[in-house]
C-alpha cells in the first residue's frame, strides 16, 4: 500500500479559471480518505490528478517518496472506480473482472485464483458466469470494484461510485465498501458530495469548497468541530448565527445577535483561531438536533412561528421563522407535532453553542 502527499496542488482552466487551488493534503498508507464537498468545489479533478488523468499547473503529488507528478495513469499502479461503471454488458462477471488482468499479462491459473478470489471479497462468488447485464446495480458496483481490486493496485480511487444507486442499496454497499476496505488495508480516496457517506466510511474527510480545502479531520472533528461556517452549514443541520462578542471572562462568553438579543456560551466550543474579543464578530452554530422545547429555566430562549414540519421517521425536522431568521429544530422522542404556524419556544442549549470565525465562510 502507499501514502499519498500534495503539495500546493493547483489546476486552472482557461475556461472556468482555477478549480483547485493550492491544497495540501498527507494522506496514510491504509487509511480511508474522502474529498467531501459540493458540486463544483474541485474534489473530482483533484481526484482525476491523483489518478493522472489530469496534469496540475503548479504543485507535486508523492505516492511515499516517489514524484508522480507527471507520470502516466498505467505507471501508477492505481484501481479506478467511477459513476460510469464501465463494464462490458455483453461479457460475464468474471470476463468483465479479468480485464484489468489481461491488460497486464495476468493470465491461466494465477488469473483464475486473482478472479475467485476477489469475487469471493466483493459478495460476486456465486455470480462469476452471469452476464452484467443480468446484474442489479449494486451487483454492477461490486463488479467495477473487484475489477479495480484484481490486479492488486497500491491504491484504489472512487469517483462517487454510490451516485446512481437507490437509498437502500447506498447503504448496503456503504457497509460493503467499510468491510471491503477493513480487509484489504488498501489506501482509498474517495469523493462524494454524501456527508452521510463521508461520515459514515472514512478514517479522515477534507471538506472541499471553491478549490480549497477548509479542514481536515476524523469524522468526529469536522462534524463536531468544524473550522469555518461553510463545514458547520454543510456537514448536517446547523443554524449559523452572526454574532458580536460582548463580555468574555476566559470560560463563558456573551455574545450579541442581529437582533439586539444575548446569547451565552462557552468560550472553550469554539473553532482554534476564534479569539472572543470584545467587539470581534463570529458566527455561532446550533445544530438542529441539539436545540430544544425551552423551559422555564432555560437560557438562550427564542420565540418563532412555524414555517414548516417535516416526519423523517426518526424526528419531526422542523423550521420556524424568528427574529434572527430561519431556525431549524428537529425534535425527537414523544413532542405532539406542531403545526404550521404555531409558536414556538425553543433554548438553544449554552454547551451546543460552538464559534467559528466570521471571515472564513
Amino acid at each position: 500500500m502507499v501514502s499519498v502527499t500534495l503539495h500546493n496542488l493547483t489546476k486552472t482552466y482557461s475556461r472556468s479559471g482555477t478549480v483547485v487551488n493550492g491544497i495540501n493534503l498527507d494522506i496514510e498508507d491504509g487509511e480511508f480518505f474522502t474529498l467531501l464537498g459540493p458540486s463544483g468545489c474541485g474534489k473530482s479533478t483533484t481526484l482525476r490528478m491523483i489518478a493522472g488523468f489530469e496534469e496540475p499547473n503548479d504543485g507535486t503529488i508523492h505516492f511515499d517518496d516517489l514524484d508522480v507528478t507527471f507520470s502516466p495513469p498505467n505507471k501508477r499502479d492505481v484501481g479506478l472506480v467511477f459513476q460510469n461503471y464501465a463494464l462490458f454488458p455483453h461479457m460475464s462477471v468474471s470476463k468483465n473482472v479479468a480485464f484489468g488482468l489481461d491488460v497486464r499479462k495476468v493470465k491461466g491459473t494465477e488469473a483464475a485464483r486473482r478472479i475467485t478470489d476477489v469475487l469471493a471479497q466483493v459478495g460476486l462468488a456465486d455470480r462469476a458466469h452471469a452476464r452484467v447485464d443480468e446484474l442489479s446495480g449494486g451487483q454492477q458496483q461490486r463488479v467495477a470494484l473487484a475489477r479495480a481490486l484484481v490486479f492488486r493496485p497500491q491504491l484504489l480511487l472512487l469517483d462517487e461510485p454510490m451516485s446512481n444507486l437507490d437509498a437502500k442499496l447506498r447503504l448496503e454497499m456503504r457497509g460493503a465498501l467499510r468491510d471491503l476496505h477493513e480487509e484489504t488495508g488498501i489506501t482509498s480516496v474517495y469523493v462524494t458530495h454524501d456527508q452521510a457517506e463521508a461520515l459514515a466510511m472514512s478514517t479522515r474527510i477534507a471538506v472541499m469548497n471553491t478549490a480549497v480545502v477548509h479542514q481536515v479531520g476524523t469524522p468526529d472533528e469536522v462534524y463536531a468541530r468544524p473550522a469555518t461556517a461553510f463545514v458547520a452549514g454543510f456537514l448536517g443541520r446547523n443554524n449559523l448565527l452572526d454574532a458580536t462578542v460582548r463580555s468574555h471572562d476566559g470560560t463563558r462568553v456573551q455574545l450579541t445577535l442581529a437582533d439586539g438579543s444575548v446569547l451565552h456560551a462557552f468560550s472553550q466550543n469554539a473553532a482554534s483561531d476564534v479569539t472572543f474579543e470584545v467587539g470581534s464578530h463570529v458566527v455561532a452554530t446550533v445544530r438542529a438536533e441539539a436545540v430544544t422545547v425551552a423551559g422555564d429555566s432555560d437560557v438562550n430562549v427564542l420565540s418563532g412561528i412555524v414555517a414548516d414540519v417535516d416526519f423523517v421517521g426518526y424526528s419531526l425536522s422542523c423550521e420556524l421563522d424568528t427574529a434572527l431568521g430561519r431556525v431549524k429544530v428537529d425534535l425527537t422522542g414523544s413532542h405532539t407535532r406542531p403545526q404550521r404556524g404555531d409558536t414556538m419556544r425553543i433554548a438553544l442549549p449554552e454547551a451546543a453553542v460552538y464559534c467559528v470565525p466570521a471571515e472564513r465562510q
